[in-house]
């Protein structure tokens, strides 16, 4: 195998996964917490992607440098974050928490097609696209292969400050003590006087801010167009299905696996590139159906 056609496979296998990671993390985080698996996940990608995009194209004609994008998206991402994930929270799924899967499953759906039309109609069906960061932050040379430094740094330093951030929040902060305390047993959390609502709402914001953290930061490298959102939601399934739902450090190393996978797939066998993900999961969830890192839980009957 060729030396730096190997290099560019790790490169752009490494910088998909990273991003891949980002909505997954918080996707797997809202179900280990809430047990919902939420479908409008990937509306909020799509979401932050549109937001920024648009946001960041317009304060270039206004003369903006290419870097200051990167703050933009982060601000974009929390906002949609704070006000799209706490209003559906707040209103919608804190009323359903108490039924069966099934129905919070059809809720999320039907919310994930009204904000899908949403998209629609604020931004038609037109790609936009805005390369700014990624040109400002210029190109890196590794063994003779030249790539861009936002993939080749950026990415994966922001998927494992994540990573990091989230390990250190839930486990050595008095919010992530309480998070923890309820995804354990919440009745003996609500009975010690823990407010289980606000740490669901709490969960619900930063897995929201992430997808659409993920969706801000693909914008530069990809177009964005209707159909964005489904795509990643079905990638950030087998992600989490792949690790074991809500196995926070289990998404990281699924998320490399699916993105290096999906990497050899379009540089060796194209025709592959779509299901090599999916056949990823496959294999793993027939050696291990609940996950690489899952645990087997005794079911209520």
């Amino acid at each position: 195998m060729n030396t730096q056609l190997l290099l560019l496979v790790l490169f752009d296998g490494i910088a998909y996964g990273a991003l891949v990671f980002l909505v997954a993390v918080g996707l797997t985080l809202v179900f280990g917490v809430m047990r919902i698996l939420n479908v409008a996940h990937g509306s909020f990608y799509a979401l932050g992607a549109y937001a920024a995009v648009s946001l960041a194209a317009w304060l270039a004609t206004r003369g903006m440098p290419g870097w200051l994008a990167l703050p933009v998206y982060l601000v974009t991402a929390v906002v949609i974050g704070v006000v799209v994930g706490g209003l559906m929270e707040r209103f919608l799924l804190r009323r359903i928490y108490d039924n069966e899967q099934a129905l919070q499953l059809l809720v999320t759906f039907a919310i994930f097609m009204i904000l899908e039309n949403l998209q629609r109609v604020i931004w038609g069906v037109q790609p936009y696209f805005y390369s700014g960061p990624l040109q400002a932050l210029g190109n890196v040379s590794v063994g003779g292969v030249t790539y861009t430094a936002y993939q080749t740094l950026f990415l994966p330093a922001i998927a494992l400050c994540v990573l990091l951030g989230l390990r250190f929040f839930l486990r050595h902060t008095l919010a992530g003590s309480v998070i923890v305390a309820v995804t354990e047993d919440r009745e003996a959390a609500m009975a010690v006087g823990i407010n289980a609502r606000r740490a669901f709402l709490v969960t619900f914001v930063i897995g929201a801010t992430l997808a659409a953290l993920g969706g801000a930061l693909a914008s530069p490298t990809t177009s964005v167009l209707p159909g964005i959102g489904p795509d990643m939601i079905v990638l950030s399934f087998a992600v989490a299905a792949t690790a074991g739902l809500g196995q926070i450090e289990g998404a990281a190393l699924a998320a490399l696996l699916i993105g290096l996978g999906r990497s050899f797939a379009v540089f060796y066998a194209p025709e592959f590139e779509v299901v090599m993900p999916y056949l990823i999961m496959v294999l793993v969830l027939l050696v291990r159906p609940e996950g690489l890192f899952g645990r087997t839980a005794a079911r209520k009957i």
